[in-house]
């Protein structure tokens, strides 16, 4: 524990000061519920979801600090601790889950899932990922102090560490929440013009498009141009390499899983029907990839933390105080009884406890992984395919089979999937506690508080969305939630093209040897290059701010980019919430007595095209420029309280 001895937090642990208090949980607990709705919107439209610990700390700081006049850098943690508890659940339920709506669309004997279960599914998962942080905080975050970077809560520290600017850039928040919301509705809502533009280049046997939506384009900026560009280069792969060579080799052919023949399918025919098998292929060999070469990190960190499950010392420190480790097993035990009960599960009392040591594996796993290279870059879904291939091969060994399996199979990979994504936000969120010198009991309270209030919030939200759109349709592809579908399918019944999968896991493994970055480039070419266009824009912008210096000192030009991530973070739950919105107004009646919906009524019936699309986008890019660059001349005078 020297570590521990020689490392002082901002604040002292002799030291009380407001945290743990009504305003903290409830304003945490909005934050939760409107970033985890944001999250699952954007997740299931294009496969990936965004950290919120950040946008919520400012959110916090900009309401605390201004709106009610309070000062303490504890209260505002706590407030993005629990805020940031709803991204989490949501990326791990969306990312499986929908899954069970697409089988219950696909045939009349199958039930969608009830609000109770999918929320009971979730709160186990959020729960247990939670609970598992414990005993993982002392090796992870105290003995790895300075090792372990943990690159979001490190940052997120940063953030309330210069609270004082809390203020103006909370602004910044609003401004891209704003405008984004106003985007959307004019091009989705009032449909003024296209969200996607898409161009057939017919001499190359090509198709071309990008999605105008703020959203992807914040996901760029926040993820950078490394990630961005891997995964357009995933796309570059499948729409200009992979689609004219189908196309000049399949001619009048009829192949295998398409129904018609390859002259006849179009760009988006083949891709639906071969390119998005070789990406699921990509993405499994790609997680699966992660996970071996972690190994050895994954089995040191997993022997240190069961050596130290049960630690109390220096229990009578502030600081060093955590969930006694008799509410930790009782509520794990309390878990596995009530995955045992499920019905949706049907395992053993047994079965139940290896899901959850699965479960406390996979939770050492995206501890350390966010702890080396941030959430970003978390193989959660390798982690899950992993989960659905051992799941569904051992219910369909005892017995367990058809929708029955694949439901059980689903669900299990669902616990899983939220745990390792919940252990991975806790763990970041500690990091933060423990650079500002937060009590990491009443953090890990927060965060079950969190996981409840979104777990009972995820479901509604999944259904609304559902009812609305369709999980699959254009609207929401729900990319993940059909790999894993395709991946369960696969093992349960042998529907799966396992030709043009394991030709995808040969590219990912390719890619593994020229040292690139394996699932953004897997991810790219699983999903339409209609959405990785958009996020390469995002980040060709951010690269363009990070390389221009010119006339900056360092302060200035590392608040040009927080402003920009912080703005990209506003496009993104301004989106999200808006999305939500259509989606109430598409399953609202017309009172008119049409048929038609609320949402019907707002259509201008009117477009500007592709190329009125393609106007607005540069709009939307110029609003990134000027929020990102632009700084109140009030808020760089130094005074908070007039920025």
């Amino acid at each position: 524990m020297n570590k521990n001895q020689e490392w002082k937090p901002f604040i002292p642990a002799d030291k009380v000061i407001p945290e743990f208090t009504p305003m903290s949980i409830v304003l945490g607990i909005v934050l939760a519920v409107v970033f985890g709705a944001a999250n699952a919107y954007l997740g299931l439209r294009v496969g990936m979801t965004v950290s919120a610990s950040i946008p919520a700390a400012v959110l916090s700081m900009g309401i605390i600090r201004f709106v009610f006049r309070r000062d303490s850098i504890l209260e505002n943690n706590m407030v993005q601790t629990v805020g940031s508890a709803g991204e989490s659940l949501a990326a791990g339920a969306i990312f499986t889950l929908p899954a069970l709506f697409m089988w219950a669309e696909e045939s009349d004997a199958v039930s969608v899932p009830s609000l109770i279960e999918i929320a009971m599914i979730a709160l186990c998962g959020g729960l247990l990922g939670v609970l598992f942080m414990v005993p993982l905080r002392t090796a992870l975050i105290v003995e790895e102090h300075g090792v372990l970077p943990f690159p979001e809560g490190t940052a997120c520290a940063e953030v309330l560490l210069a609270g004082e600017e809390g203020g103006a850039k909370s602004k910044v928040v609003f401004a891209g929440l704003g405008i984004s919301a106003l985007y959307k509705a004019i091009c989705d809502g009032l449909h003024l013009f296209p969200s996607e533009i898409h161009w057939n280049i017919k001499p190359l046997h090509a198709g071309f498009g990008l999605d105008v939506l703020p959203a992807l384009t914040g996901v760029g900026y926040i993820c950078g141009l490394r990630i961005a560009a891997n995964m357009f280069a995933g796309g570059v792969l499948g729409w200009f390499v992979l689609i004219p060579l189908i196309t000049l080799f399949g001619t009048d052919t009829l192949i295998a899983p398409a129904t018609d023949a390859v002259s006849d399918l179009g760009v988006r025919g083949i891709w639906s029907n071969y390119i998005r098998y070789i990406g699921a292929g990509a993405v499994a060999g790609g997680g699966i990839l992660s996970l071996l070469k972690s190994l050895p990190i994954i089995v040191k960190t997993f022997t240190k933390a069961v050596r130290g499950f049960g630690h109390t010392e220096n229990e009578q420190i502030r600081t060093a105080r955590d969930l006694p480790m008799s509410v930790v097993l009782g509520g794990v035990l309390g878990i596995a009884v009530i995955i045992w009960l499920l019905p949706s599960i049907p395992i053993s009392l047994l079965g139940a406890l290896f899901v959850v040591i699965l479960g406390f594996f996979f939770a050492t796993v995206s501890s350390r992984m966010v702890g080396l290279v941030g959430s970003s870059n978390n193989p959660v879904s390798g982690m899950a395919i992993a989960t659905l291939l051992f799941a569904t091969a051992l219910l369909k060994t005892t017995g367990t089979t058809g929708y029955q399996g694949m439901a059980s199979a689903i669900c299990i990979g669902t616990i899983i999937c939220i745990i390792a994504a919940m252990a991975g936000d806790t763990s970041q969120d500690l990091k933060t506690g423990y650079i500002v010198g937060a009590t990491p009991v009443r953090q890990q309270v927060g965060e079950l508080i969190g996981a409840v209030a979104s777990a009972l919030a995820i479901g509604g939200v999944m259904y609304l969305l559902n009812t609305a759109w369709g999980y699959g349709s254009a609207e929401l592809p729900a990319p993940q939630a059909t790999l894993m579908k395709l991946v369960v399918e696969g093992v349960m019944g042998g529907k799966l093209p396992w030709g043009l999968v394991f030709a995808g896991f040969g590219i990912a493994v390719v890619i593994e040897i020229l040292g690139l970055p394996v699932l953004p480039v897997a991810i790219g070419l699983y999903l339409p290059i209609h959405l990785s266009a958009p996020i390469f824009v995002g980040g060709l912008l951010r690269w363009f701010f990070e390389r221009k210096r010119k006339g900056q000192t360092e302060a200035e030009h590392k608040d040009i980019i927080d402003r920009g991530v912080l703005y990209s973070s506003g496009l993104i739950a301004g989106e999200g919430l808006v999305g939500i919105a259509l989606a109430i107004l598409a399953i609202i009646p017309a009172p008119n007595g049409s048929g038609g919906t609320f949402a019907d009524l707002i259509n201008l019936g009117y477009s500007l095209g592709a190329w009125g699309g393609l106007v607005c986008f540069v709009l939307l890019l110029a609003t990134m420029v000027y929020f990102s660059v632009h700084v109140d001349t009030k808020m760089r005078s130094g005074n908070p309280k007039e920025g």
